[in-house]
């Protein structure tokens, strides 16, 4: 089997995966917002990333976002990304719960990040995997931006560091 057939038939076989995880999988909607093709736009309201095709169209991913208090607003671009990475607490996570270890490898079935992140400029906040699937489409972080597993990987494999990422309300 040719690479190019197997990377089609991989998609295929995440894109149904991830269908039979949620009703709510990321699908291709239409979608004009400006932005230029390749970047990500997410919507705290909607609770939903949008990564921009450029034909009029998006993917459209559900997501967590950061609970009320705990959003930001504005444009950073992806600085790194990472597979299975270790986790750290940041200072306000460790605070809030102090029995939180100092580090959780990767890989962990405690690890908060998933599968794959996405640092975004600053190193505060990542678009990532997550641990606890059933927390997508809610608010639930602490800024950062949670994705079924499935999708962070998909979404790990479209975009480069340097895309600019647009949180909005």
């Amino acid at each position: 089997m040719s690479g190019r057939v197997a990377a089609v038939f991989g998609l295929a076989g995440a894109m149904l995966a991830g269908c039979l995880q949620t009703a709510q999988a990321r699908e291709v909607v239409p979608f004009q917002n400006g932005v230029a093709p390749g970047s990500v736009v997410i919507s705290v309201s909607q609770r939903k990333l949008y990564l921009v095709n450029g034909d009029g169209t998006a993917i459209r991913y559900p997501v967590a976002v950061g609970r009320p208090g705990k959003q930001w607003f504005g444009t950073k671009p992806i600085d790194g990304k990472y597979v299975a990475p270790a986790w750290s607490p940041p200072a306000e996570v460790k605070r809030d719960n102090p029995r939180l270890p100092n580090l959780i490898a990767g890989g962990s079935p405690h690890n908060p990040m998933g599968a794959a992140a996405m640092t975004l400029a600053g190193g505060e906040y990542a678009i990532h995997g997550t641990n606890r699937p059933s927390s997508v489409g809610t608010y639930a972080s602490y800024g950062c931006i949670r994705m079924y597993n499935q999708d962070v990987v998909d979404l790990y494999a479209r975009v480069d560091v340097g895309t600019q990422v647009y949180m909005t309300h």
